[in-house]
């Protein structure tokens, strides 16, 4: 049997080790700044690239069927944020201009 896709996820933000918790059907984003941890951010529907950042460890799934990386970003571990869901219980993004209170 696999992971309960309705469990409660985890997301941390580097630097600075900021966790945060992700519920069923939360971008990573949202998650995020509903926390109190101040991501960059502009369209939020994976188009303008701005809260771009690098997938540490763990794994997501998108909202949409293709976000505005190319395939060279996506396999370097670039990810987009806004449109991104866990898929794994624990995901670490690394995000050098990320707000960390």
């Amino acid at each position: 049997m696999g992971p309960d896709p309705a469990a409660e996820r985890e997301l941390r933000v580097l630097p600075g080790d900021r966790r945060v918790a992700v519920a069923a059907g939360q971008s990573l984003l949202h998650a995020a700044l509903q926390a109190g941890v101040q991501l960059p951010s502009s369209c939020r529907n994976g188009t303008c690239r701005a809260c771009m950042c690098r997938l540490v460890a763990g794994r997501i799934r998108y909202r949409i069927e293709w976000p505005g990386l190319l395939a060279e970003e996506k396999a370097e571990g670039w990810i987009l944020p806004c449109v991104a869901e866990p898929e794994s219980p624990l995901v670490v993004i690394e995000l050098p201009s990320a707000n960390q209170p």
